[in-house]
């Protein structure tokens, strides 16, 4: 597929310097796009609606090959007055471009919200997320996110995503990812985190359990809003599917015992070695002796863990983490 995109893509540094321009309430949505061209117009629509109006858009497509195009460039020609910005991603997977749009996004927008091609978002969405963050101190990094409500191709609701009741911490964000990116909304000290941190992430397994590590390592919050405010559509293309149900604890399971937790895990903690320096103390010392408890004798190995305080949501996924460490599978 031949782009003709020079009447809407802006280079890196000119959608920079238009985002600078936002202040206030202002969120830059940051819509990571491959191959969804089906399902993106829905998606479009459902950010029109939205009852906070005040929003910018870019898109950074992957190298699709679908039509997706013709969908958004319709959707920037219908909007003129709102700033929608179409640009070429890294093309090193969904991760990756999802990161590089929050280098996008410049040094002044006040907020940023990741948006999935195939999600429907409710109108208040955008509102309950700056509801929430604009009354936590703006020099402190903070992230919204929350539960979805999950929905068929047709978006038929099917079930609500878990609902986590353990507070968020860097102590859980270590072993578990509790919402998804398609939520998350970052204040202004959040996303001048994650642009000073990025170059230490290649290889971090997903940008929202990333983004709940890094921050909640750095003593910024995370808020769970057990709400939800995002029609999460799963169907056969899903990159990430529904964390949910017996299938799914089955697959995380098996994960455990083939060592893809373990490889996870690796690559995440490399991440944050590398980014020790934007990390409290305390955060450094939960992750040394996390470290710990990934090798070595079993004794010295379960008494590590113990004293990292680490921990994932419920019993039964507390139970695995404790049989993880037991077989080496951390």
């Amino acid at each position: 597929m031949t782009w003709n995109l020079k009447e809407f893509v802006n280079q890196h540094a000119e959608v920079r310097s238009a985002c600078d321009s936002f202040h206030g309430t202002h969120v830059a949505i940051l819509l990571a796009h491959y191959n969804g061209g089906d399902m993106l117009a829905e998606q479009l629509q459902s950010l029109s609606a939205q009852t906070h109006q005040d929003w910018s858009l870019i898109i950074s497509d992957d190298g699709s090959s679908d039509g997706w195009l013709d969908t958004a460039t319709a959707f920037a020609k219908a909007n003129p007055k709102r700033r929608v910005w179409l640009r070429h991603g890294p093309r090193r997977g969904y991760v990756q471009n999802f990161l590089s749009l929050v280098a996008t996004a410049g040094p002044t927008v006040p907020y940023a919200a990741f948006c999935d091609q195939d999600d429907v978002w409710c109108p208040e969405k955008l509102e309950a997320a700056l509801t929430v963050l604009r009354r936590l101190p703006p020099e402190k990094p903070a992230v919204y996110c929350g539960r979805t409500t999950v929905v068929d191709c047709d978006l038929v609701p099917l079930h609500l995503s878990p609902l986590f009741t353990r507070s968020p911490s860097f102590r859980n964000a270590l072993v578990q990812s509790i919402a998804g990116g398609n939520t998350m909304v970052l204040n202004r000290a959040a996303i001048d985190l994650l642009q000073d941190t990025m170059r230490h992430a290649d290889g971090v397994i997903s940008h929202d359990w990333w983004v709940y590590q890094i921050v909640c390592g750095a003593g910024g919050t995370l808020i769970y809003d057990t709400e939800p405010h995002v029609l999460y559509r799963q169907h056969q293309n899903n990159l990430i599917g529904s964390n949910s149900g017996w299938t799914a604890r089955i697959a995380r399971l098996k994960a455990l015992l083939r060592g893809r937790f373990r490889d996870w895990t690796t690559a995440n903690c490399a991440a944050l070695n590398r980014s020790r320096h934007w990390l409290t103390p305390d955060a450094r010392e939960t992750l040394f002796e996390f470290d710990a408890a990934r090798s070595g004798p079993l004794l010295k190995r379960l008494f590590a863990l113990k004293r990292s305080g680490v921990f994932r949501q419920s019993q039964r996924s507390q139970l695995a983490l404790w049989l993880a460490t037991v077989l080496k599978k951390l």
